[in-house]
């Protein structure tokens, strides 16, 4: 609802459709404890019943009915922050290597997260601008556009005539990150699904620094005002102005911007579509090659598209990430490696990168080859590479889950790969989606040495 701004009521709110979030470390704690009891009640519950059926159930059976599934997607969701956000990392970036039990369960955490109330919403306000903050807005909606797992987003009207969108970070997130992670860890371990001797402790670790930066809105400002200064001289990329005076560690006030989600365009003609995917990859390109700097989350919500004036809009850098010149050198050479059919060369840009433990035997080294070859397939077509009719995703994702199956294999990459992995298989997504043809092939080639 948008409103003339004044501080709401409880009577006003929807408590059905908004969830507390809480705050204190204890709070979080006794949270995840009473949900891995209830796993653990629900667990003997459906295990009693199956014995008694003359079925001796596994622990992904017990784990997996559809009231644990709901109850674990349900509770770190409603704790967003951290809980929330590491269980989206988990399934989004090792997700082809996690049982398919605990993949279901985090793949849940990619919906929205359920709105804080009002009444926690206008404390935040207060603590942040003031008690008379409202004395700047002409309105205000209180009704969040969209609420994920480190805050929320709302719509507003300054009485100077600026139309903004507010990012505003739940209560509480920031200071309970560490303590988070750490606890969803147990959680997951103790029921058993993540498979002993998986050395995951470098992910989580990764997550909790990757957290820490996505809810430094400060950070997140500054990289928007230096992507800015880097795409001025194409016309085709625009982002949000970050408004300074608005802008504090726990909200990111930004100019409101139009466009429509990015994959509504799959049905707009075959040239637009093409026209679109062919800035993205060849923004990624300029990401890792010349700015060294990349937005790192694919989430499809964070591009939207002017049809007008043809424009990729694009939105949240929270999760931007400086690449040193060695991980992108590493990656023109792997990725040259790949379009010249030089294994060797691709053997040494992966090693350079950080992919091969001493451990490693000969054949699976192999396999991480051809897992590389077949991620830059569109970089030896000839001509425009058509996503659309591909089957490129599937098998990525299919010759990644046989590796990860292997009894002695777990490799966690290096953080900079992981993320750059994500963002380059979130644009399949989309340009499969998009059912778009691009020439990939002619966008790296300015690249070559």
């Amino acid at each position: 609802m948008t409103t003339t701004p004044q501080t709401p009521e409880p009577e006003n709110r929807n408590v059905q459709d908004t969830a507390s979030v809480p705050a204190g470390r204890i709070a979080r704690l006794a949270r995840l404890g009473s949900l891995a009891t209830g796993v653990a009640g629900g667990m003997l519950a459906e295990g009693a019943r199956q014995l008694a059926n003359g079925h001796r159930p596994s622990m992904g059976e017990l784990l997996m009915t559809p009231a644990n599934a709901k109850r674990v997607a349900e509770e770190l969701a409603r704790l967003r922050g951290a809980a929330m956000k590491v269980g989206q990392l988990l399934s989004m970036d090792a997700g082809d290597l996690l049982p398919a039990e605990l993949s279901e369960i985090l793949g849940r955490l990619r919906a929205d997260a359920k709105p804080m109330p009002m009444l926690q919403l206008a404390k935040v306000l207060d603590e942040n601008w003031g008690k008379y903050w409202k004395n700047k807005f002409q309105q205000f909606s209180f009704q969040p556009l969209a609420a994920a797992s480190i805050g929320q987003v709302h719509e507003a009207h300054t009485k100077d005539g600026r139309h903004i969108a507010l990012k505003i970070q739940y209560p509480g997130i920031r200071a309970s990150i560490g303590s988070d992670v750490d606890n969803v860890a147990t959680l997951l371990r103790i029921s058993s699904l993540i498979p002993k001797g998986i050395d995951y402790q470098p992910l989580l670790e990764e997550a909790k620094r990757q957290l820490h930066q996505e809810a430094d809105y400060m950070r997140e400002a500054e990289y928007m005002r230096q992507y800015q200064a880097l795409i001025a001289d194409s016309p085709h990329y625009t982002l949000p102005v970050v408004y300074e005076d608005l802008t504090t560690e726990n909200i990111l006030a930004m100019q409101f911007v139009g466009g429509v989600p990015i994959e509504t365009i799959s049905y707009a003609s075959q040239a637009e579509r093409d026209q679109v995917m062919t800035w993205l990859l060849d923004l990624l390109f300029r990401e890792i090659f010349e700015f060294r700097l990349i937005q790192t989350d694919p989430n499809f919500a964070n591009y939207r598209y002017d049809q007008q004036r043809q424009q990729l809009i694009l939105l949240d850098f929270g999760a931007t990430r400086e690449y040193p010149e060695k991980i992108a050198e590493g990656y023109r050479q792997l990725m040259q490696g790949a379009m010249e059919y030089d294994r060797a060369k691709m053997d040494a840009a992966a090693a350079q990168i950080g992919f091969f433990q001493e451990y490693i035997r000969p054949e699976q080294r192999e396999a991480v080859l051809d897992l590389f070859n077949q991620a830059c397939e569109p970089l030896r077509w000839q001509g425009a590479y058509d996503f659309g009719s591909s089957s490129l995703a599937g098998r990525i994702r299919d010759a990644g889950l046989e590796l990860s199956m292997e009894k002695d294999y777990w490799h966690t990459p290096p953080a900079d790969a992981l993320f750059l992995h994500r963002k380059l298989g979130g644009l399949y997504l989309l340009a499969a989606k998009l059912r778009a043809k691009v020439d990939v092939r002619s966008l790296f080639l300015p690249y070559l040495n």
